[in-house]
């Protein structure tokens, strides 16, 4: 929340300052060592074993820190997770990407790494669904397929870059939306980062990278093998459907929840389906027009309305 600009009166700046003790009171009961600067130094048991990971040294005979983050423990593993940092991938993060080069069998795509992401023809499920060998024409069909697209981590490659696959019918192109990029730690890893918003007909994807999908929500068909006239039925379905206007409605929920993902990036909260559909559905209760989101006031609320949100969160986790 460093470096947070905006134009607060005095009462709103009382405001905010209060609900920041308050989140910093309930982090400090949850995890006293939760957050720590250079030389910190990081508590842990001597007396079992532990493993030293990125971000730590041995300085005296004290694990410290050597980086400004997060302490994070992975069964004895101990290590710091860097903020403001570019995304470091693992093996089964999903990601949402921008393909920058199409060439031989492959994409090349950026994902907000130091390093290339590449995407097979091989590792891909086709937009027709059906189970086949990849053909010369569906390589000079890779032009039409992708611009965004969703996908997972396979693997690394000797040189570093990454090798993703997109086995399933969820993963594919990303169309009738709105792209947006965030700090890659405030998404953190969970079991579920595609979200259905059905009330608003919208579908979520919050991808590891930091790389925020909001579009119109669109059924994902069945992983099967089907006869020609079966495709040839869902082709036309879908040129009808990619020739279809996203109605205003539609296109107003894609605002108001992108304008709430970037409320609560500023604040430096981290992101998750409820946190954004409560902001959500604060600005629509106080009946907040969208281009409104971004004043002031709306940041206190939001900042203000934090607190209630992690003491319910930890309560569920109880």
């Amino acid at each position: 929340m460093r470096g947070l600009q905006l134009p607060l009166s005095q009462t709103q700046r009382i405001r905010l300052q209060r609900a920041l003790e308050k989140l910093h009171s309930l982090s400090s009961k949850v995890n006293s060592d939760a957050s720590v600067t250079v030389a910190d130094t990081i508590p842990v048991n001597y007396e079992d074993v532990f493993l030293k990971g990125y971000g730590t040294t041995d300085l005296n005979g004290e694990l410290v820190a050597t980086v400004c983050g997060v302490v994070e423990r992975v069964n004895k593993l101990v290590y710091v997770r860097a903020l403001r940092a570019r995304y470091k991938p693992e093996v089964g993060d999903i990601v949402v990407g921008r393909v920058v080069e199409v060439a031989p069998k492959r994409w090349r795509l950026e994902i907000n790494f130091s390093q290339g992401a590449v995407l097979m023809l091989s590792s891909m499920n086709m937009p027709d669904g059906i189970q086949r060998r990849r053909t010369a024409l569906d390589e000079l069909n890779m032009h039409s397929i992708f611009e965004e697209n969703d996908a997972e981590v396979r693997n690394f490659q000797h040189d570093g870059s990454l090798q993703l696959q997109a086995r399933s019918q969820k993963y594919g192109k990303l169309e009738k939306g709105q792209l947006l990029i965030i700090s890659p730690y405030l998404v953190k890893k969970s079991k579920q980062h595609f979200h259905q918003l059905e009330q608003f007909g919208i579908d979520l994807i919050l991808g590891r990278n930091g790389f925020i999908w909001i579009g119109e929500h669109v059924e994902a068909r069945d992983n099967m093998v089907v006869d020609q006239a079966n495709s040839s039925e869902q082709s036309t379905v879908l040129e009808e459907r990619n020739q279809a206007y996203t109605p205003l409605e539609t296109r107003q929920n894609i605002c108001r929840i992108a304008n709430a993902v970037r409320v609560l990036s500023t604040l430096g909260f981290n992101l998750d389906a409820d946190l954004i559909m409560e902001t959500v559905e604060l600005s629509s209760s106080l009946k907040i027009d969208i281009h409104d989101m971004f004043g002031s006031g709306f940041h206190v609320l939001v900042a203000e309305m934090e607190p209630e949100h992690r003491s319910l969160m930890t309560k569920r986790k109880r």
